[in-house]
């Protein structure tokens, strides 16, 4: 039901925004540390802003990167100072490649916002991440014309980081 609400106000917002003046659009990057699907990690996300007078709609598209679940290779290190890749279960040497522990889980938010000039950007937004969605509100404090510190929090998702408009 409240994603029928949601989805109800993302489109009131869209058609206020098609019937008004736009006023500047662009594109946007995004580079937060964020705890997500109970993991700590970092964002890196792309979007487009629409905006029209106060008020903007973000959709943006990304990755998550955090540390997987492979804890079976190491990194070995000898008394010479060479590192090897070790597989933890035989204990043979394994190729680099397996001790690279990252994994990348890909998602999208859609986010609507309120400026106040000069001070303070506030909204609300949703992320989609595999089967889940999480509302979260967020607040960002200008740091220069086009660059923003940002958070964001919601259940289960917190993320502060930098967001550049182009």
């Amino acid at each position: 039901m409240k994603i029928w609400k949601l989805f109800r106000a993302a489109l009131a917002f869209v058609a206020v925004v098609q019937a008004a003046p736009v006023m500047a659009n662009e594109v946007m990057v995004e580079a937060n540390g964020a705890k997500a699907q109970g993991r700590w990690g970092g964002e890196l996300g792309v979007g487009y802003s629409l905006t029209a007078g106060r008020f903007s709609l973000r959709p943006i598209v990304g990755a998550f990167i955090y540390k997987g679940d492979n804890d079976r290779y190491y990194k070995d290190t000898f008394s010479n100072g060479q590192t090897r890749c070790r597989d933890g279960e035989t204990g043979q040497f394994a190729k680099d490649s397996e001790c690279n522990n990252v994994a990348v889980k890909a998602y999208g938010k859609i986010e609507a916002t309120y400026s106040i000039p000069a001070t303070v950007e506030i909204g609300g937004g949703a992320r989609f991440s595999g089967d889940k969605v999480r509302p979260y509100g967020t607040m960002a404090l200008p740091l220069g014309p086009k660059v923003r510190v940002k958070a964001n929090g919601g259940p289960k998702y917190y993320a502060l980081g930098l967001a550049a408009g182009f």
